[in-house]
């Protein structure tokens, strides 16, 4: 059991890799691919809408699927889905086509992410220990790797066309070699007639209330992608390659962050890793509203990033733990609004800056912050029994971690 326990976990920690590869690969050749498709930036930016609208509509599709056949079939599929679709946009030659791929591309994307987050949840609760942080973490270094292999593909002239075809054989290998490790179903739905039905439950308030933590957290997560950089450049007058250091001090610093998140976690629950992860991101984006100094924007955007780092794995993992029988569909509206919220953030961050300097619209994301970090104790399961689940987030005054025998390092030794 704790071999193949293990083994799991370390086929979960693959597809959150690949997941992270093909979209950085896809990221990496946007420029490529719009010259290709010969469209200007504003078209562009209309056809990404279709890549998120893909990937809503994929997580909630896929959340349904993955509780009724559970998440060995659903991400090995989502995995080879995801790969073929990277292929896509490469082969775009005008405007109409590459939406069409997109399309394909986000729900593909949409599908994998919910259904592997849903199956890191059987893992954690197996493990009866946080270990869903560190997943988010190799998601992000798979994005590191997609964008060193993508600057050498480039370097070599290779096409967009054959780099994606590349990296789309290298997903299909990868999701066939790590698919027979995944967990087998481990459900109650025998004890649920309803559910066995596939009828679709309700889903409880408190769903939706992490829904909501996760659009207002998600959308400062993706008004660091898109504006810390401009911030350094337009604000403090930073040099180009100065201030690209702004959008890298924050996502290094989460992702060291969520390697590190699972052993806090452990010692003194996700309420305060929330309610502390929120503060302080809030506290250094408050510092990059009101720095002067090119030096001290930076450690701001660092510290919101590491503040964040820990948030989004917790509302996960809350939701996929309220209902063992629904994980699926519980993981699928956190993500789902989580993601809208990610797209909302150039959408809201621009209009006002017609109002205000762009500093200044920071403090609607820490205002969000505030409210994620008042609102933490919406993790604290209710009834964990009732709910069917095996797993229950350790309490602070709990002390000793369950189940030593099946902890080890972040890389799963």
């Amino acid at each position: 059991m704790e071999r193949s326990l293990r083994a799991g976990r370390l086929a979960t920690f693959t597809f959150f890799g690949l997941n992270g590869f093909v979209m950085g690969m896809w990221i990496v050749h946007i420029p490529s691919v719009e010259h290709r498709a010969g469209i200007g930036h504003a078209v562009l930016g209309w056809l990404l809408l279709l890549l998120g609208g893909g990937a809503f509509v994929g997580m909630q599709l896929v959340g349904r699927l993955t509780d009724r056949f559970g998440a060995r079939r659903v991400v090995p599929a989502s995995g080879v889905l995801c790969s073929l679709a990277v292929t896509l946009p490469g082969l775009a030659t005008d405007g109409w086509t590459l939406g069409a791929a997109l399309l394909v591309l986000g729900f593909g994307n949409g599908c994998l992410d919910v259904s592997m987050n849903t199956h890191a949840v059987q893992v954690e609760r197996g493990y009866r220990r946080p270990v869903m942080s560190a997943f988010h973490a190799v998601f992000s270094i798979g994005g590191v790797f997609a964008a060193l292999v993508g600057a050498r593909t480039l370097s070599l002239g290779w096409s967009a066309a054959a780099t994606l075809a590349a990296t789309s054989l290298f997903g299909l290998v990868i999701s066939a070699f790590a698919a027979p490790a995944l967990l087998p179903p481990a459900s109650t739905r025998a004890a649920n007639p309803a559910a066995a039905r596939g009828a679709a439950p309700r889903t409880p308030p408190r769903i939706w209330a992490l829904a909501a933590l996760a659009m207002m957290l998600m959308l400062c997560e993706g008004v660091a992608n898109d504006w810390s950089v401009l911030d350094l450049r337009e604000v403090l007058d930073a040099p180009p390659a100065t201030a690209a250091f702004a959008y890298g001090a924050f996502s290094t610093a989460m992702t060291v962050g969520r390697l590190l998140t699972d052993r806090v976690a452990a010692r003194i629950g996700p309420v305060a890793v929330l309610r502390y992860g929120a503060s302080l991101a809030a506290l250094g984006l408050t510092a990059v509203v009101l720095s002067p100094w090119i030096p001290l924007a930076l450690c701001g955007w660092a510290v919101f990033g590491a503040g964040l780092s820990g948030c989004i794995p917790q509302l996960f993992s809350a939701a996929g733990h309220a209902d063992q029988d629904a994980a699926g569909a519980n993981v699928s509206r956190v993500a789902g609004l989580g993601y809208i919220g990610m797209l909302a953030g150039p959408t809201v961050i621009g209009p006002l800056t017609h109002l205000v300097p762009l500093n200044l619209t920071f403090l609607l994301p820490v205002a969000f912050c505030a409210v994620a970090a008042g609102t933490a104790r919406l993790l604290e399961p209710r009834d964990a029994t009732a709910a069917g689940s095996a797993y229950v987030h350790p309490r602070p005054e709990a002390g000793a971690v369950p189940r030593r025998e099946l902890e080890g390092d972040a890389d799963g030794r």
